[in-house]
């Protein structure tokens, strides 16, 4: 009674101190790590019974999302605001209608404090049901038709006016399980709220014009049961009522409405039940678990025990705060977990002692008749439920539990009853009439599910395959008839069909300046020319250019002819101009009786060019088959053996080989070669054949149904700069250009492989 007492001030000062700190830390709940919009999607799914689609409003973000949520424009627009977060690769707006959401309008905002907010502004074409789910770095709401004005079974509402009514808290309990702890909210009307998480492992629900009673302001502590969330605390705020979780960080939560509660679930990533109307964007388990088969002869048979943890654990596990005292929730992670007790007795009658332990742990207990004897015990700080099996163990005693009743008999004597049960259970077997039913395969073969089924059938079952109509004929008792066709129906679904799309994208851009000049003349100082020197030595002196030969360009230096014989030119270095390239200009200076004569040829050349080449083969093929597609071309070779001049052909052809594999979880394990080869007229063999440019990428990876990878990519740049010039008169600073031929050459080429696989019946084979 003390320890009761001690525990109930503790709870009490903890419930006021978190009262206390709870407005100071919703005041500062949004600082904390900056965060990241990455991506905001919207996937549509059909609903049953309604004539519009459900969504899902996926927001992915770096990490876990601390949020909010609220109603605007009388329900027509759900505003999300994630907590210090910017814009980082999100789409700003989603125009196109996706069944319930009109648009998604994401918009990034610099608060007072300094702090980031990104709003997501989804704007809904007609009333709607919602409720948030986060699933480690991704925040999913799921939206679906609906009036919002009466509760709903598997969303939270959502209202298109404001509350009228004040709703009254009835009551706020925890429950623990081994997979999802559960807040259960008891609303008596069904009142707005909203839900956001906040830093250091906390979570809040606020719902708005709401009362609390005197007694529910209070703070649950269940650290000690072992479970991710460590204290539920719930206050009054003016009009409104705060239910606040403390949790472990790696958990998930997800908020929905049942039969006017509300039902607040914590769990790991991957073990939330999925909403109605959860579509899993980010690739959740798509194909799950089930169970097609159980062995069920025997399970009503009476299970012989010596102890009662199992009966302890189960009530633990399926029970409420406050069943149990937290001493023995902290015990239910061993293999004891009742209450501790001191015994000390000596010779006590047995069944004294049975009646004394079933009054400790509030179980009904019937003892056979041919019970008996005594016991002496002395036991100190033990659980009740191990003084139990002890005593039973020493007395070579056994126990049957049937819900709270317990019933003990010597060993002996119960497992000569399960023996008798079991006989009589296999003579009904025996004796069940047999069934002959015929169980249509349509889409797997027939004789290759047979050897998976048989194994379900009894000694006297028998199954045969009728291959003209794909037919399975199986002959047993109906209870495993059931099970056959239930695994036969598991088994019988659509293989994926894969569609698979690779981009090859091929993009080269060139660059080429050349720049060149010829220049030279002649002079010829002679008594013929009329201008001798006057010297007896050198009497005539003549200069000409000696750079010349018969295939420099000449065409520019005479205004009558296109080549001029004799250019006697005293630097020869020419651009490469010509058809379709660059350009040249001449200049001729000369006397009248030709004695000097100049010539100047100047030409410059430069070719700018890009070319892109976008192939995109596709293929479709089923689950784990291997498909190839090609297209190309065949060039003959020529081959010169003893035997003469062969043809041989070598394929130069665009190729996609691919072998898809769908995981469970929706995504596609892809084995995939790709070949790009095309011949090169450019650099030929000295027979004039061509050469083959190969681009091949052969690789293992694993994408997601619908979203794009880049498998390869090879950039190569090619730059080149050249110069020519005359020794020495090329050095000279402003006239070396006059003795120079200048070229530069930029050559890029980049090669981009991309590759997107869908299945194209999802949901028949995935059932999804």
């Amino acid at each position: 009674m003390r320890r009761s007492s001690l525990w109930l001030r503790w709870a009490l000062a903890t419930a006021s101190a978190v009262a206390l700190v709870g407005a100071a830390e919703s005041s500062a709940w949004a600082r904390g790590k900056q965060n990241h919009v990455r991506d905001v999607r919207v996937v549509a799914q059909a609903s049953e019974g309604q004539q519009t689609a459900s969504s899902e409003v996926a927001i992915v973000t770096a990490s876990a999302p601390l949020y909010s949520a609220r109603l605007a424009d009388d329900g027509k627009r759900l505003i999300v605001d994630i907590s210090n977060a910017d814009i980082a690769g999100a789409p700003s707006a989603l125009t196109d209608p996706t069944g319930v959401v009109g648009g998604v309008l994401t918009q990034a905002f610099r608060q007072d404090n300094g702090d980031v907010l990104t709003r997501v502004s989804i704007t809904l074409l007609e009333p709607a049901k919602y409720s948030f789910r986060t699933d480690g770095n991704v925040l999913r709401v799921s939206l679906r038709p609906g009036d919002s004005s009466g509760p709903d079974s598997g969303e939270a509402s959502v209202r298109s006016t404001a509350a009228k009514q004040t709703a009254t808290i009835r009551d706020v309990r925890f429950t623990h399980s081994t997979k999802v702890d559960t807040v259960t909210i008891e609303v008596s009307d069904e009142a707005e709220y909203t839900v956001s998480n906040l830093p250091n492992g906390r979570s809040r629900i606020e719902i708005r014009n709401a009362k609390l009673p005197k007694d529910l302001e209070r703070t649950l502590d269940v650290s000690a049961f072992g479970s991710g969330v460590q204290s539920v605390a719930t206050y009054r705020d003016g009009e409104r009522v705060i239910v606040e979780a403390e949790r472990r960080a790696d958990l998930t939560s997800q908020v929905s409405r049942r039969d006017g509660a509300l039902v607040w679930l914590f769990a790991k990533p991957g073990q939330l039940p999925s909403s109605e109307t959860g579509i899993g964007l980010d690739g959740g388990p798509a194909r799950r678990t089930r169970t097609v088969a159980r062995e069920g002869m025997f399970d009503d048979l009476p299970k012989i025990e010596t102890g009662t943890s199992e009966l302890v654990e189960e009530t633990i596990a399926a029970g409420e705060v406050g069943a149990f005292t937290p001493a023995m929730a902290a015990q239910a992670e061993g293999r004891f977990t009742g209450r501790r007790i001191d015994l000390d007795l000596k010779d006590a009658d047995i069944h004294n002692v049975l009646r004394l332990l079933a009054d400790v742990g509030r179980l009904n207990i019937i003892t056979a008749d041919n019970v008996g004897g005594r016991v002496t015990i002395r036991m100190k700080n033990v659980p009740w439920d191990q003084a139990l099996e002890v005593v039973l163990q020493t007395k070579h005693l056994g126990m049957v539990r049937q819900g709270n009743m317990i019933r003990v008999a010597p060993l002996a004597d119960l497992e000569r009853e399960r023996e008798m049960a079991i006989a009589r259970r296999k003579q009904e077997l025996e004796l069940t009439p047999l069934e002959t039913r015929l169980i249509p395969v349509s889409y797997a073969l027939a004789s290759g599910v047979q050897p998976r089924a048989r194994e379900l059938l009894s000694p006297r079952g028998s199954l045969a395959v009728d291959s003209r109509t794909n037919v399975l004929i199986a002959r047993d008792v109906a209870g495993n008839l059931n099970q056959l066709e239930e695994l036969v129906r598991a088994l019988d679904t659509q293989t994926p069909q894969v569609l698979v799309e690779a981009r090859i994208v091929e993009a080269t851009s060139r660059y080429l300046r050349d720049i060149g000049i010829q220049w030279g003349g002649d002079a010829s100082f002679s008594s013929a020319t009329g201008n001798p020197t006057g010297l007896a030595f050198p009497s005539s002196i003549g200069l000409v250019g000696g750079a010349a030969d018969n295939q420099a360009p000449t065409g520019g230096l005479s205004p009558t002819a296109q080549r001029v014989q004799n250019p006697n030119f005293a630097v020869n270095l020419p651009a490469a101009v010509g058809t379709g390239s660059g350009g040249a200009v001449g200049l001729t200076l000369g006397s009248i009786n030709n004695t000097i004569n100049l010539g100047v040829r100047l030409s410059a050349a430069e070719a700018t060019g890009m070319v892109r080449i976008v192939s995109s083969p596709r293929v479709l093929t089923m689950d784990n088959h291997e498909a190839k597609i090609s297209q190309g071309t065949m060039i003959p070779f020529s081959q010169v053996s003893a035997m003469g001049v062969q043809t041989t052909f070598q394929e130069a052809k665009l190729q996609l080989v691919v072998k898809p594999h769908v995981t469970a979880d929706g995504s596609v394990a892809l084995q995939v070669k790709v070949n790009r080869d095309e011949p090169d007229f450019n650099q030929t063999s000295a027979r004039g054949e061509p050469t083959i440019l190969k681009r091949e990428a052969e690789t293992n990876l694993l994408v997601m149904d619908g979203h794009t990878a880049v498998i390869g990519g090879i950039f190569t740049r090619n730059t080149g700069r050249n110069l020519d010039q005359v020794p020495f008169f090329g050095d000279i600073p402003l006239l070396g250009v006059l003795f120079q031929r200048r070229r530069a050459s930029d050559s890029r080429n980049e090669l981009v492989i991309f590759l997107t696989p869908r299945i194209v019946n999802r949901a028949e084979a995935l059932g999804r």
